[in-house]
């Protein structure tokens, strides 16, 4: 009787234990695909800044003591340098929300996906070949930039026009 019990009890060990799903490892995170190359201030500097600059400084009206002068791409060499700058502009916003560089989780990305909306609007509007719509969508830009500025820029540079 000894034997059958002890023989019940070590069945029903082996039987529960069968019925319990085998534990597993967490496996490791994968490792982060993307690396960053400069900061946030040097990805601004150095990469936004500029193709911003050749955004706003494609179309728009200057007077001065020569007389006024409207300016406007006038070829195709042009027109595409102003959407690659506001394809600059779009994908730097992504480039903006990537871990390393996110200075939160809620208003950075907000601001940095606003980035990204005005230069895919930028870059239509480019594509399009509309020199007041391009005019019109700088200000929204320079807005997306002022708003982002206002907050996580310290200094006169936050509200300065471009």
């Amino acid at each position: 009787m000894l034997r059958y019990c002890s023989f019940a009890l070590l069945a029903l060990g082996v039987a529960c234990d069968a019925a319990s799903p085998p534990s597993v490892a967490t496996p490791p995170l994968p490792p982060t695909l993307f690396k960053p190359a400069v900061t946030a201030k040097q990805l601004m500097d150095e990469v936004i800044e500029p193709a911003a600059n050749v955004y706003w400084d494609a179309v728009g009206t200057i007077s001065d003591a020569h007389g006024t002068v409207e300016r406007a791409p006038k070829n195709n060499v042009e027109w595409n340098a102003v959407r690659n700058a506001a394809t600059v502009v779009a994908e730097s916003g992504n480039l903006l929300m990537m871990d390393s560089r996110a200075r939160n989780r809620d208003e950075w990305m907000a601001l940095s996906r606003a980035l990204v909306d005005v230069g895919e609007r930028a870059r239509a509007v480019a594509e399009s070949r509309d020199t007041k719509a391009v005019f019109d969508v700088g200000a929204d830009l320079y807005q997306a930039c002022v708003n982002c500025h206002a907050i996580y820029l310290v200094g006169s540079k936050a509200t300065s026009p471009p």
